[in-house]
C-alpha cells in the first residue's frame, strides 16, 4: 500500500504537476491570473529551482514540448561547452573521462534562463518579470527545506559543502526556513533585462572568473535557446513526439514502436515487464557510440526498427544499456482548450559539479559528463558542442490533437520510464493516477545511474518494492538479474502526468518525489 500523499486530479480546465508542491501552487498561481500553460511552465520552474537545487536549478539546462493547440514544437536549451574546451589538456592529465565533480570543465553553459526568455517571447502571455516573481519571493523571504532537499545536502562532501555554503548552512532540518538572496538578485537581474541581465551581468562574470578561460564573452552573448523539429513516431494508438538529439528521447520512442502491435500481456504480468525491459535493451545499448550532438534522430530511430528480430519474447538478452537515478526535475502543465507544456530542466546529478558562481551562490550543473574524450567520438568534448543529454520530455497527440504531457526524472532510466508509462496511458488505457502509482522496473550498471550501458556483464534490473510479487521469481527464470528496491523510491524517477480526455484533464504528480503536487482549478 502506498504510505505517501496521493497527487492527483481530473475534470479541470487547467493543471500543473511537478515535484514540489510551491512550485505547483506558483504556476497554479500564474494561472489564476489569467496566464496560459506556458506562463504557467515558467513559474513552475522558476520556483522549483530555487526551492530544488539539487534537481534544477539556473545553473543547468531545459528542454520543453509544447503544443499550441494544432501543432507540437521543441525547444532544446542545452548549454555548449565553452571556446577554451580543451579534450587534450584533459588526456594530458591522464583522465579518460570529464571530472564528475569539483571541476568547472564538466560545466557547459546554462541554458536555462535562456529557454526562459524563448518561451516567454514565443508563447508567454505575460512579462516575464510577472511570471518570475513568486520565484523571486520564495528566494528572497526563504522556504521550507524539504527532507529530499536536507538528505542531498548531507550527501555533499567537505569541499561540496564549502562551494555551497548557503545551501549547508541553512537546510540542516526538515522545514528550516532557507533563503537565497543571490539567486533572488540573479531572477531579479531577468526581470528587469532578459537574458543579458543574466548571462552579462553579476552571474555571467563570476561564470567567465570561476572558469579561468574556459567561457569568453562570446559564449555568454550567444543563446544556447533552439527550436528545433520534434522527433515523432507512432505506437500504441498515438504520435509520441520527443527531443532530437543531443536527447536521448529517441529511445523511448525506438522503443515503443519496436512492442507495438505485439501482445503485451496484462500489466501486472511479469510478460509486460519482460517485454518493456528487452525493448528498452534492444534500443538503446548502442546509446554511447552513437548518440551525439551531431546525430540524426530518424537515422537511429530507422536503426533501431530494423532490430526487431532482437527482441527476445521468452528470455533475457545478453546486450545492456547505461542507467542512473539522476537529479533532473520534470513538469508539465495543460488548458483543456489552449497550451500544453512539457518541460523538463537539470543539474545533471545532484547539485551538479558541486560548485556555485560565487557571486550568487547559483550552483552549476555537470552536464558535461556526457562526452567524450576519445578521438573522434561523436560526442568529443570541444568548444561550441553539445553533450548527450539524458532529459528527454515527451507529449502525445492523435490526429494532430493534445492527448498528454509525461515525463520524469531519472537519468539513463528515463526513457525506460517513460516506456512503461506510455504504455499504461495509451495501450492499456490506464488513467494517469494509475500509470503513475504502479510500480516501476529501471537498468541499471554497477554503481550508478550514468553506467547502464558501460558494462553489460554487470548490468541488473532494478525492481521497485511493491512490483507485482511474481515479478522477482518469473524474470529471474528469463534470466534476468533482478535487484529489488525500497517501494517508492526515486531511484524509479519522478513522473508526472497530464491527459486530455472527454471530461477535460486529469492528472498525477508523482508520490516517489514526496512533497509533490499537481494542482488545477
Amino acid at each position: 500500500m502506498n504510505p505517501l500523499p496521493q497527487s492527483s486530479t481530473r475534470g479541470t480546465r487547467h493543471l500543473v504537476a511537478s515535484a514540489d508542491q510551491l512550485a505547483a501552487r506558483a504556476g497554479d498561481a500564474i494561472f489564476s491570473k489569467g496566464g496560459n500553460a506556458v506562463d504557467a511552465a515558467i513559474a513552475t520552474n522558476a520556483a522549483i529551482a530555487v526551492t530544488c537545487p539539487h534537481l534544477c536549478g539556473l545553473g543547468g539546462d531545459l528542454f520543453a514540448l509544447i503544443h499550441d493547440g494544432h501543432s507540437v514544437h521543441a525547444l532544446n536549451s542545452s548549454g555548449r561547452a565553452g571556446s577554451g574546451a580543451n579534450a587534450d589538456q584533459l588526456r594530458a592529465e591522464g583522465l579518460t573521462t570529464l571530472p564528475f565533480r569539483h571541476d568547472i570543465r564538466v560545466v557547459t553553459m546554462p541554458g536555462c534562463i535562456d529557454g526562459w526568455v524563448a518561451l516567454n517571447e514565443r508563447f508567454g502571455s505575460m512579462p516575464l518579470a510577472e511570471v518570475i516573481q513568486p520565484a523571486i519571493d520564495l528566494a528572497e523571504y526563504g522556504f521550507p527545506a524539504s527532507p529530499l532537499l536536507v538528505g542531498a545536502v548531507r550527501q555533499l562532501d567537505s569541499r561540496g559543502a564549502e562551494a555551497l555554503h548557503e545551501l549547508s548552512s541553512q537546510a540542516t532540518s526538515v522545514g528550516a526556513v532557507v533563503r537565497r538572496p543571490g539567486v533572488a538578485r540573479a531572477l531579479r537581474a531577468v526581470a528587469s533585462g532578459g537574458r543579458d541581465g543574466f548571462y552579462l551581468g553579476e552571474f555571467g562574470q563570476g561564470l567567465k572568473e570561476l572558469g579561468n578561460g574556459l567561457f569568453h564573452d562570446r559564449d555568454l552573448e550567444q543563446s544556447s535557446a533552439e527550436w528545433v523539429t520534434p522527433l515523432t513516431s507512432s505506437a500504441f494508438g498515438v504520435d509520441l513526439h520527443t527531443i532530437p538529439p543531443n536527447s536521448q528521447g529517441y529511445l523511448t520512442l525506438g522503443a515503443a514502436s519496436l512492442l507495438d502491435g505485439i501482445d503485451l500481456g496484462e500489466t501486472d504480468d511479469d510478460r509486460w515487464a519482460h517485454l518493456t525491459i528487452e525493448a528498452s535493451k534492444v534500443a538503446g545499448f548502442d546509446r554511447p557510440q552513437v548518440l551525439g550532438d551531431r546525430a540524426d534522430g530518424n537515422e537511429l530511430l530507422a536503426a533501431i526498427a530494423t532490430r526487431r528480430d532482437l527482441l527476445n519474447v521468452n528470455a533475457a538478452s545478453k546486450i545492456g544499456v547505461r542507467s542512473t537515478d539522476g537529479d533532473t526535475t520534470y513538469l508539465c502543465t495543460a488548458e483543456t482548450d489552449g497550451y500544453a507544456v512539457s518541460l523538463i530542466q537539470s543539474n545533471a546529478a545532484g547539485f551538479g559539479c558541486w560548485l556555485a558562481e560565487p557571486h550568487t551562490q547559483i550552483n552549476l550543473h555537470n552536464r558535461g559528463l556526457g562526452f567524450s574524450l576519445e578521438p573522434g567520438h561523436p560526442a568529443v568534448f570541444g568548444p561550441g558542442r553539445r553533450p548527450p543529454h539524458t532529459l528527454s520530455p515527451a507529449l502525445a497527440t492523435r490526429d494532430s490533437e493534445f492527448v498528454s504531457v509525461f515525463g520524469t526524472m531519472g537519468g539513463d532510466a528515463q526513457p525506460q520510464i517513460l516506456l512503461q508509462i506510455a504504455a499504461r496511458l495509451f495501450q492499456h488505457q490506464q488513467s494517469p493516477t494509475e500509470a503513475i502509482h504502479a510500480a516501476r522496473w529501471a537498468l541499471a550498471g554497477p554503481t550508478s545511474g550514468f553506467d547502464t550501458w558501460d558494462d553489460m556483464s554487470q548490468q541488473q534490473v532494478l525492481l521497485e518494492g511493491h512490483s507485482p510479487s511474481t515479478w522477482r521469481e518469473r524474470l529471474t527464470a528469463r534470466g534476468h538479474r533482478i535487484r529489488v528496491q525500497p517501494e517508492w523510491d526515486s531511484t524509479f524517477g519522478h513522473a508526472h502526468a497530464i491527459v486530455r480526455g472527454e471530461h477535460g484533464l486529469a492528472g498525477a504528480a508523482d508520490p516517489r518525489a514526496r512533497v509533490s503536487a499537481c494542482l488545477g482549478r
